[in-house]
């Protein structure tokens, strides 16, 4: 039997670099502080530019092999965070990416955008009751940024976590990506005289599709000791985040805060003690008795799914946005 560590933590995003761009300091953080940090990614990622070279006839018009590729991408990515458990949502290439909104890709038979909510969720759900995870994360209503797999994503983490309610194992909060207007204003003012400046021609960060009053976020995670992870775990996306992005100019110049720091709105659930000048938790856990037996796990260990290896964890049951690449 495999007991997995007392505080678990689910994930949810849509393609592989997701996880790193928007929570890899978080996951990092708590892998290495002990947690059991399981990823569900929803899509392999296939419609994602490429910014290789060698590689550009892998693109989704011509051999379509992107997504192949990015699983071992996002092998690599994990390794980096320390996450050992990763899944893709009812199985890799189960579902596919949809492209931007509006696209013709939307409509293709198996994009995520056009997935039956339900069965879905069901797939999910099936991992929630695995792991047990006291915590999860995913996107708000608008994907953060309006990306139609991102919206689904959000769709799917609270349809799943409903159906885990009314069993008894739902995770006790559910938290959704944020950036804090006072740190995107921050960051903007920063790239001002950039050559490779992401916000060239947005007069205001209400032009944004993202960007959270700082009244409503409820927890900001340090995970500044976790950056050089982060940055190895962007760096293993080489497909999907160029060499000279500006997301590494950030890291190297202003990382701390903007990069190695990670915030989140909580939707579900209630909020625990916090500290600071704003009262945000600096623990996605605070709060919670994660030695209560309603989180008790024990795992029957499975050939080929060993949780210490990411190589065999199986599949398990817009300029500012895309130049990020947030996809």
């Amino acid at each position: 039997m495999t007991t997995l560590p007392d505080r678990r933590l689910l994930l949810v995003h849509a393609h592989p670099d997701d996880e790193s761009i928007g929570t890899g300091s978080t996951m990092a953080h708590y892998a290495a502080a002990g947690a059991h940090v399981t990823l569900v990614t929803c899509t392999l990622g296939e419609e994602g530019e490429i910014h290789v070279p060698a590689l550009a006839q892998l693109a989704a018009a011509e051999a379509d092999q992107l997504g192949g590729f990015r699983i071992g991408e996002l092998t690599a990515a994990c390794a980096a965070l320390g996450v050992s458990d990763h899944r893709f949502l009812g199985g890799a290439g189960r579902y596919r990416d949809s492209g931007m909104m509006g696209m013709p890709t939307n409509g293709h038979p198996r994009a995520f955008w056009a997935a039956d909510l339900d069965e879905a969720a069901g797939q999910l759900l099936d991992v929630i009751r695995e792991v047990r995870p006291q915590v999860m994360v995913t996107y708000d209503p608008n994907g953060f940024y309006g990306h139609p797999d991102h919206i689904q994503a959000h769709r799917v983490a609270m349809r799943a976590h409903e159906l885990a309610t009314a069993e008894g194992v739902a995770p006790a909060k559910v938290y959704w990506t944020a950036l804090p207007r006072t740190v995107l204003e921050a960051g903007m003012s920063h790239l001002t005289a950039s050559s490779d400046n992401p916000f060239d021609g947005v007069d205001s960060i209400d032009d944004l599709p993202f960007g959270t009053p700082d009244d409503q976020i409820a927890a900001r995670i340090d995970g500044t000791g976790q950056h050089a992870a982060k940055e190895a775990a962007m760096r293993a996306h080489a497909t999907q985040i160029p060499a000279d992005s500006w997301l590494y100019a950030i890291a190297g110049n202003f990382g701390a805060e903007f990069m190695g720091v990670e915030y989140f709105t909580l939707a579900v659930g209630e909020r625990g003690p916090g500290g600071g000048p704003n009262g945000w938790e600096d623990d996605l856990f605070a709060g919670i008795d994660v030695t209560a037996p309603q989180w008790a796990v024990r795992l029957p260990e499975q050939p080929g799914h060993d949780l210490a290896d990411p190589a065999s964890a199986g599949d398990g049951p817009q300029r500012a946005a895309a130049t990020a690449g947030l996809r």
